[in-house]
């Protein structure tokens, strides 16, 4: 069973916050596939994430998931094998199971955002799912809450 943390943004955008979590997941050596509610989200994702170092960028596509280290889509599945799963504008979480670590991250600035997320970890920690809490802290850090 997967572990579902909950990333609470306060100061940064999607856009912003996302990537560093990103180059985390491929430090460890992890895939990820990162599932959006929108194609509009996933492609403004795919440009800041060729863009967002000028030294380096983050390896990932929405085409050829098995080559993909990150994965964009809006599907569900886990067609590149990632073992992190991140959960963006209320896109679906049934099948986290198949994942170590889902990461559902929302904007605490947007009440709609922050209410689905209190329904899902309720849903999460009545199913018997290990649920953190990370509150944004300052750009690029975390503290975890709960």
């Amino acid at each position: 069973m997967a572990e579902l943390w909950f990333y609470h943004l306060e100061r940064s955008d999607i856009e912003q916050a996302l990537p560093p979590l990103l180059e985390k997941c491929l430090q460890r050596g992890w895939r990820a596939l990162v599932r959006g509610g929108s194609s509009d989200r996933l492609d403004a994702l795919d440009s800041v994430l060729w863009t967002y170092r000028d030294e380096s960028f983050l390896p990932h596509g929405r085409d050829n998931p098995e080559r993909q280290p990150v994965y964009l889509t809006q599907d569900g599945g886990n067609p590149n094998g990632a073992q992190v799963l991140f959960l963006l504008d209320g896109a679906a979480a049934e099948d986290i199971a198949s994942y170590e670590r889902a990461c559902l991250v929302f904007d605490g600035r947007d009440e709609n955002a922050t209410q689905l997320a209190r329904a899902r970890w309720k849903q999460a920690k009545d199913a018997g799912v290990a649920v953190s809490y990370w509150k944004e802290s300052g750009a690029g850090k975390w503290e975890k809450q709960a």
